[in-house]
């Protein structure tokens, strides 16, 4: 595991953070006195996991001024610099001379999570999938578009898409996406073919398109804690938590 490589998504606006993202960019936003992309990063270490490439835009070079070569946290940090914001799809895309010919995992900045990494791999390693992503049940799955899974966990429907065996919604576990997945190489056989500039999203496009042509497309369910903090109030939620000790991160010390 550990001559896996990651990508950090950090290149966005952190349009639902303004004002304060007008002059700090939204992975530098603290929670609970770390910057939030240091979640992310950290979890990743635990797991031996040190070659990371983190893609930049919207005021890159603060987050680059921060965490330099990553030598401070123990990682080794790689920059994708994005003169155009590219969406995932094409952030991912055009990263990928750095993640190479090997299983790589992506994850978003904004997420803190208290995941069994080496689960996830060995269930994705299990079941040679092209994707796995790491899904979460939400009540309000249906209002935001549901990822529904088989009993294998294959992912039988996606945001509206169906897959090709996929006839009936009779038996499908409903979940929502975390933000974390765990991806093989041909996933960039699925994506825009129109070079490194594309700008496209990974959900919006590449997987829906893995799905409708049968790819090996599997879920990881996930039920422990798990916070987007793409908010203030989500921010100050993940805080509360951490302080009354409700929550406890395996990946801190």
């Amino acid at each position: 595991m550990s001559k896996m490589k990651a990508m950090v998504f950090a290149a966005g606006y952190g349009e639902r953070l303004r004002p304060l993202t007008e002059k700090i960019p939204k992975a530098l936003i603290p929670v609970a006195g770390r910057p939030m992309i240091e979640y992310p990063l950290l979890l990743l270490r635990h797991y031996g996991i040190t070659e990371i490439i983190i893609n930049v835009h919207h005021l890159g070079e603060k987050i680059q001024a921060l965490l330099q070569d990553g030598k401070k946290l123990g990682l080794r940090i790689t920059y994708s610099e994005e003169k155009e914001l590219l969406d995932t799809g094409g952030g991912l895309l055009r990263a990928r001379s750095f993640l190479g010919h090997e299983t790589f995992i992506v994850i978003n900045s904004d997420v803190i999570i208290d995941l069994p990494l080496a689960e996830v791999i060995e269930s994705h390693q299990k079941r040679g999938a092209t994707a796995t992503l790491v899904l979460r049940p939400d009540p309000q799955a249906d209002l935001y578009g549901p990822i529904e899974t088989s009993g294998n966990l294959r992912i039988q429907r996606f945001l509206g898409h169906k897959a090709p065996e996929s006839e009936s919604a009779v038996g499908l576990t409903k979940f929502m996406f975390t933000g974390v997945q765990i991806l093989d190489p041909k996933v960039f056989d699925y994506m825009e073919s129109t070079g490194a500039s594309s700008k496209f999203g990974i959900t919006k496009v590449t997987y829906p398109r893995m799905l409708t042509q049968g790819a090996r497309l599997y879920g990881f369910p996930f039920f422990g804690y798990w916070q987007d903090t793409g908010t203030l109030e989500r921010i100050k939620e993940a805080e509360e938590r951490l302080k009354r000790g409700e929550v406890r991160l395996h990946y801190l010390k």
